[in-house]
């Protein structure tokens, strides 16, 4: 499998298509209303520049947040947002290994990055997320979902005025349904795809609030 995330002419590139993507405001305004009233520390994974991060905290200016990206390029773009705000911590880390034994989170939030995990390693993340949740906390994905035929991808890409030969290759594209029934199988509640464009889809779950605290 190709990924294409370790070159920084490909995250730049990336960076400046996503500038032009108005209709994932809609999801990232979702999946604010989903966090806690009393969202204190949050956890992003796969951060890229700081986007999705950096909503959060102007929402939450209380909060603390964690970034965890594999890319250099995107960290030093989050880096250069961020500055020296003492609530953020940014570390590089591929989401191919488990997750940085860092804590509990109020929220846990990821926009754009699982998908180019294996579906073993995405379903192991869901996971690993229930456990390092506070009972009562709150997963919010924020993804890139595989259409149920390859026109239907076709015209996805052609909305966003990507070429089909442009295509990247780091995608491992699953559909929302099999990932909302993981979540379910884990232990979430309240599962549901909050918000879907194509596909661009909010995928949710919340830990139930008599859950045990994980070690």
């Amino acid at each position: 499998m190709t990924n294409e995330w370790t070159k920084p002419e490909h995250s730049l590139a990336y960076l400046r298509r996503a500038k032009r993507q108005t209709q994932r405001q809609m999801g990232d305004e979702t999946l604010l209303a989903e966090l806690p009233g009393d969202c204190r520390r949050v956890l992003d994974l796969g951060c890229g520049a700081g986007h999705l991060l950096g909503l959060v905290l102007e929402r939450f200016p209380e909060a603390s947040g964690v970034g965890v990206d594999f890319s250099a390029t995107m960290l030093e773009q989050a880096q250069l947002r961020f500055g020296e705000d003492p609530r953020v911590e940014l570390i590089e880390w591929s989401l191919d290994e488990p997750l940085p034994q860092i804590g509990v989170f109020d929220a846990i939030i990821s926009s754009f990055a699982i998908h180019h995990c294996s579906d073993a390693r995405k379903r192991a993340i869901y996971e690993e997320v229930f456990a390092q949740l506070r009972p009562g906390g709150v997963f919010c994905n924020l993804e890139h979902v595989a259409s149920p035929t390859v026109a239907m991808h076709e015209r996805f890409l052609s909305e966003l005025h990507i070429p089909l030969e442009e295509d990247d290759p780091s995608n491992q594209l699953l559909d929302a349904g099999t990932q909302l029934n993981w979540l379910r199988e884990i232990g979430y509640e309240e599962v549901d795809c909050y918000w879907k464009w194509r596909e661009m889809a909010l995928l949710v779950g919340k830990k139930p609030a008599d859950a045990a605290v994980s070690s």
